[in-house]
C-alpha cells in the first residue's frame, strides 16, 4: 500500500502588505527587499484571524474539491509554529470547525520544514493500513511573531496556509521517498526566545521583545544553501535520478537567492523551479503546500511527473521528499 496526495488546496489572507507599505514602517526600500530576497509583497491576516482560521479554510477546500465527507477523515495533522494557543491544538480547532467527528489529530512543530515532517508522518500512517484519509496542513501566522521595527526580519515573512489530502493507493504513483534531518545546535540562530516554559511571558520578556522571531541571517543563509542542495542531491542519487528527471522542484520559499543556489547545484533549469516568494514572502510551513497547489491549478504537473520538495528552517531542520504525481 502506498500513500498518495490526491487533493491540494491553499489559502492566503486578502490583506496585502507591500514593500512600499514597509518603507513607511521601517528603514528599508522596495529595491533593497527585492534585490536581496525576491519578495514584492506578503499577505497578512486581519485582527481576530489566526492559524486555525486559515487551516480551516484549506481543510474545507480539500473536502469540497475531493467530494469527501468530514466523517470520512481519519486524521488531521497541522504543521505550525504559530498555533492559536498552546492548547487545545490547532488540529482540534480545525477538527471541530469542519465537523470531522471520527478524526483525531495533533499539531507538529517543525518550523519551515514542518510540512515535510507532517507529510512524512501522514504518509507512514496511511501506509500502515490503519488510516485511509489524512489531512495535512502547513500554516503559519508569522505576522503574530514579527517585530515590525526590525528590518532584517519583518520584510521576509507573510501569513498563509496550504494542505493536502493523503489517501491510500495501490498504484505506482505516490510519495516515493524522503530524507529528513534536525540539528539542534543551530537553534540559537533562528528562534523565538520567550513564550514557552523556559521564559513565560512577563514584563521583562515583553519589554525586551523576546516574543518575536530572532534570526542571524548570514548564518541561516549559509546553512540553508548547503543543506538544501545536499539533501536534494542525496535523494536523487538514492533513487537513481538526476536533475533532468524532475518535472518540478518546489523548494521552501525563504529567499530567492537560496532557491537559486540550491537549484543550480542540482542542475535544474529555470522552468523546473517553482518560485512564488515574490507574492507571499516566507509563510514558513505554508510555502511548499501553497506552491504545490498553484502548480496543480496551473496544470504544470501531470500524472506520472516526478516532483521534488525541499525545505530548511529553524531547528535547524531540513529535508527533501520525492513524489510521483497522480493516483491513477
Amino acid at each position: 500500500m502506498k500513500a498518495a496526495i490526491t487533493t491540494t488546496a491553499r489559502y492566503v489572507p486578502e490583506r496585502i502588505l507591500t514593500n512600499s507599505d514597509l518603507e513607511k514602517m521601517v528603514e528599508t526600500s522596495d529595491e533593497w527587499i527585492r534585490s536581496r530576497t525576491g519578495i514584492s509583497e506578503r499577505h497578512i491576516v486581519e485582527k481576530g484571524q489566526a492559524s486555525s482560521f486559515m487551516a480551516t479554510k484549506v481543510a474545507k477546500k480539500l473536502l469540497h474539491k475531493s467530494n469527501t465527507s468530514p466523517e470520512d477523515i481519519d486524521l488531521i495533522i497541522i504543521a505550525t509554529v504559530t498555533p492559536d494557543m498552546f492548547f487545545p491544538s490547532t488540529a482540534a480547532l480545525v477538527q471541530n470547525n469542519i465537523d470531522a467527528r471520527r478524526a483525531w489529530g495533533f499539531d507538529l512543530s517543525g518550523a519551515c520544514t514542518g510540512f515535510l515532517y507532517a507529510l512524512e508522518t501522514g504518509r507512514l500512517l496511511v501506509e500502515s493500513g490503519k488510516y485511509t484519509k489524512v489531512i495535512v496542513v502547513g500554516v503559519d501566522t508569522m505576522s503574530s511573531i514579527m517585530d515590525y521595527t526590525d528590518r532584517n526580519t519583518c520584510v521576509l515573512f507573510g501569513d498563509g496556509a496550504g494542505g493536502v489530502l493523503i489517501e491510500s493507493s495501490k498504484k505506482e504513483n505516490g510519495i516515493m521517498d524522503s530524507i529528513l534531518f534536525i540539528d539542534g545546535s543551530g537553534g540559537k540562530y533562528l528562534h523565538m526566545p520567550a513564550g514557552g516554559s523556559l521564559l513565560p511571558a512577563n514584563h521583562d520578556t515583553i519589554d525586551k521583545k523576546m516574543h518575536y522571531l530572532k534570526q542571524e541571517g548570514k548564518t541561516v543563509y549559509k546553512y540553508a544553501v548547503k543543506k538544501m542542495a545536499d539533501v536534494c542531491l542525496k535523494i536523487l542519487e538514492r533513487n537513481g535520478l538526476s536533475g533532468k528527471d524532475i518535472k518540478l522542484f518546489i523548494p521552501h520559499q525563504a529567499n530567492k537567492r537560496i532557491i537559486d543556489a540550491a537549484a543550480q547545484r542540482c542542475g535544474f533549469t529555470e522552468n523546473q523551479v517553482l518560485i512564488n516568494i515574490n507574492k507571499y514572502g516566507n509563510t514558513t510551513a505554508g510555502t511548499i503546500p501553497i506552491g504545490l497547489d498553484e502548480a496543480v491549478e496551473d496544470g504544470i504537473i501531470q500524472n506520472g511527473d516526478l516532483i521534488l520538495l525541499s525545505a530548511f528552517g529553524a531547528g535547524f531542520s531540513w529535508g527533501s521528499m520525492l513524489l510521483r504525481w497522480g493516483v491513477n
